[in-house]
């Protein structure tokens, strides 16, 4: 009887280690998918911005920006070119230019952007300083392209009142368009106060425009329609209510996007911007390239560069 039993329990015990073996495999497959799908599917950059009141306040020099942001292990620049006003205005944008390269190409990094301030308004509803302006922000559109940046991010300031802007700037943003596509250079429109924080608006512009080059900037904060006395900048009187569909929404022109933040809490979350809802909204949206920490809080500038940074990193690891 021995003998006979022998051969069935071997088949059995055969067929056991099988399964366990096929479910083995298979938690490894399920612990791969997981893990190719939680795979960090954007780069980091650092906005200079995040720099800004050390830079304009304490005495930073902005061409230390390369060293720090490598510091930090960031991997993209995105220069402020307000920053460095007092420099290009004494030696002019050639030498400002080549200052950066130097620095960039020292630290390892990549040149993702600038984003252009205080070059007239793009919207102004006179066509004369409508051109101007233009004109004005082609100095940018070619330091872009001789750094190898993709991109300039512009203000649409100029008016408040929907159909005028709406005309003005499609208008602006086409010929500054134009221009920079001679360059293979983006004109990129981040939510940044006034009609360009409300998306809908913004899109029914751009789509107008429908020219390749021009495109957005989501931006996680910035949702000022409206602020006291028809200021650019201060006391936010009227907010774009949905900043989560207000991202979804500009997101099909994406070409680069800001992590905005502003304070965390004890377990390191932004208390006011959901970052996982967010970056799942950039995922699905196929967005794949930098995504740049812009901190704005009241933290030490270089401790809550690193909190963003962080935060992103853990928020990718809970996306679908």
């Amino acid at each position: 009887m021995k003998h006979y039993l022998t051969i069935p329990i071997i088949f059995l015990l055969l067929a056991t280690l099988s399964c366990k073996d096929d479910k083995n495999e298979q938690v490894k497959q399920d612990d791969k998918i997981k893990e190719m799908n939680n795979e960090q599917f954007f780069k980091l950059s650092l906005a200079q911005w995040s720099l800004n009141e050390n830079i304009r306040f304490q005495g930073m020099d902005p061409f230390d920006f390369a060293r720090i942001a490598d510091s930090l292990e960031f991997e993209g620049l995105e220069y402020v070119s307000q920053l460095y006003k007092p420099f290009y205005e004494k030696n002019g944008i050639d030498a400002l230019v080549k200052k950066l390269a130097e620095e960039s190409k020292k630290y390892n990094q990549n040149n993702i952007l600038i984003m252009v301030d205080n070059e007239g308004d793009l919207a102004d509803p006179d066509e004369a300083k409508r051109d101007e302006a233009v004109e004005l922000h082609k100095k940018w559109v070619d330091a872009a392209a001789a750094l190898g940046c993709h991109s300039i991010r512009v203000n649409t300031f100029g008016t408040n009142d929907p159909d005028i802007w709406h005309n003005a700037v499609v208008d602006g943003l086409k010929k500054l368009s134009t221009y920079a596509a001679t360059k293979n250079v983006n004109v990129l429109c981040e939510n940044h106060g006034w009609l360009s924080s409300d998306p809908d608006k913004l899109m029914k512009a751009l789509n107008e425009v429908n020219m390749e080059n021009c495109g957005t900037l989501p931006d996680f904060g910035n949702w000022c329609i409206k602020r006291k006395d028809g200021e650019n900048w201060g006391e936010c009187e009227e907010e774009y209510t949905d900043k989560y569909k207000g991202i979804e929404l500009l997101m099909p022109k994406a070409k680069a996007v800001s992590a905005k933040s502003y304070a965390f809490d004890e377990n390191g979350n932004e208390t006011t911007l959901d970052y996982v809802r967010i970056l799942q909204i950039v995922k699905d949206a196929g967005y794949r390239g930098y995504i740049g920490v812009e901190f704005e809080g009241g933290l030490p500038e270089e401790e809550g560069i690193v909190s963003t940074k962080n935060l992103l990193i853990s928020a990718n690891q809970k996306l679908k």
